[in-house]
């Protein structure tokens, strides 16, 4: 952290203690199956309370190794994310590519990756969360995945509504189309029947005259010549 920043060391050493008493920064001890040991940090978005008093590691030859119990069993098989969270931590990583600062773990974006759906679930392209990620970065930046948290649930858009359907229901008696379930005013004494299709009623007549006599007289050879 310190060969990336341009505040040096002793000003990281005292960001990292500040955060360490304020309770957003532990670092654990761990003694891993084969006897080795390594330290793990962990970085939080809210004041965590301190640990529980340590024990001494067991399998060793009394080197003082202590090991946190709140911290998780390395052996165990990590859980595996589904197909959504890796689609949404891929969306993540595309979007804060262009920002060295933001620089995460798999296990951060993984955190952040419920957030980041919530966001594609309701329309944002990856240049929209460009534009809410991005700008206006403080400096210097403590904390990128709090930083990221923050802005994903500050910024988040309101659910689009939906368009609305066009639904209709048929008049009990003649199933002309009506606003609602029951029957139309005609049918209910209540007004006229009106047609809804322009001057089609005048036409009917006619129209049914001449589809008439077209059939007449498509009919007539045929009678004519069985005739003969």
């Amino acid at each position: 952290m310190a060969d990336s920043s341009p505040q040096g060391r002793g000003a990281v050493r005292r960001a990292l203690k500040e955060l360490k008493d304020a309770g957003y920064y532990r670092v654990d001890t761990i003694r891993m199956p084969d006897g080795t040991v390594r330290s793990e940090a962990h970085v939080f978005d809210t004041p965590q309370p301190e640990p529980a008093a340590t024990r001494p590691a067991s399998g060793g030859r009394g080197t003082g190794v202590t090991v946190t119990p709140s911290v998780k069993d390395p052996g165990q098989e990590p859980t595996l994310p589904d197909e959504r969270t890796r689609a949404a931590v891929a969306t993540l990583f595309r979007v804060i590519r262009p920002e060295p600062r933001l620089r995460l773990g798999e296990a951060e974006a993984q955190g952040l990756a419920s957030l980041v759906m919530q966001w594609l679930e309701r329309g944002s392209s990856e240049a929209e969360l460009a534009h809410a990620l991005l700008p206006g970065l403080p400096q210097p930046m403590h904390s990128p995945v709090a930083i990221l948290r923050d802005r994903l649930q500050r910024k988040l858009p309101p659910e689009r509504a939906a368009p609305p359907s066009a639904s209709f229901a048929e008049c009990g008696r003649c199933h002309d189309p009506v606003p609602r379930p029951g029957i139309c005013r005609a049918c209910a004494g209540l007004g006229a029947r009106t047609v809804a299709v322009g001057t089609g009623a005048p036409a009917t007549p006619g129209g049914v005259t001449r589809a008439r006599a077209a059939l007449r007289g498509r009919h007539e050879p045929l009678i004519a010549a069985g005739s003969g």
